[in-house]
C-alpha cells in the first residue's frame, strides 16, 4: 500500500465543476459533485505506486 503521505491531495473548483489534484501530478476527471472529487482524491491515495498517475476509471 503506497504512503499516503506522500501524496497531498486537494481539490479545485473550474466553473461548475471540480476535480482532485495531487502533488505528484494527477488530476482527477472533472466532476459536478464535490463529494466525487473528494472520493477520487482518497481513491487516488490508495492505489499502488506504479499506478499513482493513472487516472480513474
Amino acid at each position: 500500500m503506497p504512503d499516503p503521505a506522500r501524496h497531498a491531495t486537494s481539490t479545485t473548483e473550474r466553473g461548475s465543476f471540480c476535480h482532485a489534484r495531487c502533488d505528484c501530478g494527477w488530476r482527477g476527471p472533472a466532476r459536478r459533485a464535490r463529494s466525487q472529487a473528494r472520493t477520487d482524491a482518497e481513491r487516488h491515495q490508495t492505489v499502488p505506486e506504479g499506478d499513482a498517475k493513472r487516472p480513474l476509471e
